[in-house]
């Protein structure tokens, strides 16, 4: 059962991106497509998920005072090889996402989760916790490139869902629609928990 609630609460309950505002700059830089987002969600659900698991096995053996320097080393090895996996099977995406896959390394979401959970907890439920926040994370972004796509170039995942009459919102996909989009989609969260 505690596997399950794990897996869950990174989705909604504890989404990184609406809830606990975490990981906002490759939100608003990558989010400008679905495919975009998709492949920035699948490889920081990777690094995640392997840093979790290793962390969580490695935590009794680490000196407490070179710890985080020590999540650092594993989380950066999860991002080389993620960074070279993409360049070599999706070299379209890897250029498209460019210098936001190495800097993974620097994602407040993965470090965070590491030193607040997979430190203190179990492999199983430490799996559990980065599977949900990397699910929760990608969600996130598939949720905000969707309006930012449709709005900035009539398509989504290239494909043209706007009449061609449609006069493109420019702004949709530049930075201000990045804010605007995500503040929008906030306090649309934010409504609904206040009803609950």
């Amino acid at each position: 059962m505690k596997f399950m609630a794990q897996l869950t609460k990174g989705i909604i309950k504890e989404n990184p991106i609406f809830v606990i505002v975490l990981g906002l700059c490759p939100t608003l830089a990558v989010s400008t497509s679905v495919n975009n987002a998709i492949g920035m969600g699948a490889a920081a659900t990777f690094v995640l998920v392997c840093s979790n698991l290793i962390i969580s096995l490695i935590k009794n053996v680490t000196p407490a005072k070179i710890r985080i320097p020590v999540y650092i080393v594993v989380i950066a090895s999860f991002v080389t090889i993620v960074d070279m996996m993409m360049a070599a099977y999706v070299p379209d995406l890897h250029r498209s996402l460019g210098l936001f896959i190495p800097l993974i390394v620097v994602n407040c979401i993965i470090l965070g989760r590491a030193e607040a959970f997979a430190s203190k907890n179990n492999v199983l439920n430490s799996l559990a916790d980065g599977i949900g926040m990397g699910l929760g994370f990608t969600l996130a972004l598939v949720v905000v490139a969707t309006f930012r796509e449709i709005l900035g170039n009539g398509t989504w995942l290239n494909i043209r869902v706007m009449p061609n009459a449609y006069d493109p919102m420019l702004m949709a996909i530049l930075a201000p629609g990045a804010f605007i989009t995500l503040g929008f989609l906030m306090a649309a969260m934010n409504m609904l928990k206040e009803k609950k």
